[in-house]
């Protein structure tokens, strides 16, 4: 059986790195941690192509949504208290557009209808984009090299 410890819920970090392969895809980097212990990564291509580093993030967060959806359903099957998972994310302007969906859209944002599954899982409570700078984000060795100090504050992480 799943024991999981007072407090520990799934958290998501969620970066990408704009149009970072030769064919102008980004690249996008997933963890999930529960508790001290990362239960899910992933470092991936995307598979569309984005116009701006904000469309590359949001398109970020909704690839694994799948996957952030069903541990949610996991862990209540499992008896498992799930309160709304937080999906952190260092880009302002794409947890605007995750939050508010269409209101957040002017002429320079024109954003696949697609991306607005995030705001209605939003809407019903399911998950929370939250900001989260860009020197604790934890999933950034997936996106980007990193070196000095970020690298000695992920290695203690870990």
């Amino acid at each position: 059986m799943l024991t999981i410890g007072p407090g520990d819920h799934p958290n998501w970090w969620v970066d990408s790195s704009y149009a970072l392969h030769p064919d102008m895809h980004s690249h996008s980097g997933i963890i999930m941690m529960l508790g001290k212990e990362a239960l899910y990564s992933s470092s991936c291509k995307q598979k569309l192509n984005t116009k701006s580093s904000t469309e590359a993030e949001l398109l970020g967060i909704d690839n694994p949504m799948g996957q952030v959806l069903w541990t949610r359903h996991f862990l209540a099957a499992q008896g498992e208290y799930v309160p709304t998972t937080k999906i952190y994310q260092e880009n302002k302007s794409t947890i605007l557009l995750a939050e508010n969906g269409r209101a957040s859209i002017s002429r320079q944002t024109r954003q696949n209808v697609s991306y607005y599954f995030i705001t209605d899982q939003i809407k019903k409570g399911h998950v929370n984009v939250a900001f989260c700078p860009t020197q604790e984000m934890i999933k950034d060795f997936f996106t980007k090299p990193i070196q000095g100090a970020l690298s000695c504050i992920c290695e203690k992480r870990f």
